[in-house]
């Protein structure tokens, strides 16, 4: 089994984290026989290694994604239900019933997309008319930022030279918008600039954007409390956050889904430590300012 290291990315920042488990997932898809798993190395930062047995070089892991990733072949049906997700129960009820489907046990990525995206047993708004949403959605039109519409531009906008950068660069931000705000870095507050941030132009890394959208099939929505939750966010003292797990056991992605979602299998018993297999908790706190939802920096709960 080949190793590939993907030095770009620093497990604790939530972008790159995404985008190393859709990095996972898309190589999984692209071959589900050759058995393709993920662990973590602690070089100073977290690094996502790739266990591959046919992707030899950088290079060649490069190419399985640019085909699966790049232009808009890569768009998914689940993406182009609308510009943001505003969509009324029955609307997304309708997509949700037709994607299921259609879906089979070798083809359902846009049935698991709209599982990502939202649900419709429980509405939202005055009315309770409207769908409810994942909890990574962090736009909703304002400002011409459209969370829908972003995931579109940016399958268009990418290609192997961003993959490049994201995956195998120290990150150095020189893509243009559009950004999915998952990084802590798309935050710019106003207190204490000289100037008003808002007129300044969107950086990011494309790419990892890009990949990240990949892995939102592996934190579905799920209905609790009388209110849809998504997978790995929950209300804490400081509101909403999310929390995801550093592992150093070689993992394939099914495993990798199973550990998102059975957070109590992550500690040890008395819940002080972590289990054998984990090395590391991170947590990230979810906020609104203004029109947008952002993620603060994470800090290591364990």
């Amino acid at each position: 089994m080949n190793e590939i290291e993907l030095i770009g990315l620093d497990g604790a920042n939530l972008l790159a984290y995404l985008a190393a488990l859709g990095t996972l997932r898309v190589l999984t898809l692209a071959e589900p026989e050759r058995n393709v798993r993920m662990s973590w190395v602690n070089r100073g930062f977290w690094r996502p290694v790739v266990h591959h047995a046919s992707a030899r070089t950088a290079e060649e892991l490069l190419a399985m994604l640019d085909n699966r990733v790049c232009g808009e072949g890569s768009i998914n049906a689940a993406w182009k239900i609308g510009e943001d997700l505003r969509l009324s129960c029955s609307d997304f009820g309708s997509h949700m019933r037709a994607a299921a489907t259609a879906a089979t046990i070798a083809q359902r990525e846009t049935a698991d997309f709209l599982a990502a995206l939202g649900s419709d047993v429980y509405g939202t708004g005055s009315k309770k008319e409207a769908m409810s949403d994942t909890e990574f959605r962090t736009m909703s039109g304002a400002g011409h930022q459209h969370f829908l519409g972003f995931m579109v531009e940016l399958a268009i906008a990418t290609d192997s030279e961003h993959l490049l950068r994201a995956l195998f660069q120290t990150w150095d931000y020189a893509d243009g918008r559009p950004s999915l705000r998952w990084d802590p870095a798309d935050y710019r507050p106003h207190a204490l600039r000289a100037i008003d941030p808002s007129g300044d132009p969107i950086r990011t890394m494309r790419g990892a954007n890009r990949l990240a959208i990949e892995a939102l099939p592996l934190f579905p929505t799920v209905p609790q409390g009388r209110r849809i939750r998504t997978v790995a966010f929950e209300d804490g003292d400081a509101g909403t956050e999310i929390t995801w797990p550093i592992w150093d056991d070689r993992l394939e992605l099914s495993t990798v889904a199973s550990l998102l979602a059975g957070r109590e299998a992550w500690k040890s018993a008395n819940g002080d430590a972590v289990r054998p297999g984990i090395t590391q908790i991170f947590r990230a706190r979810r906020f609104t300012e203004g029109k947008y939802r952002n993620f603060s920096p994470a800090k290591a709960v364990l």
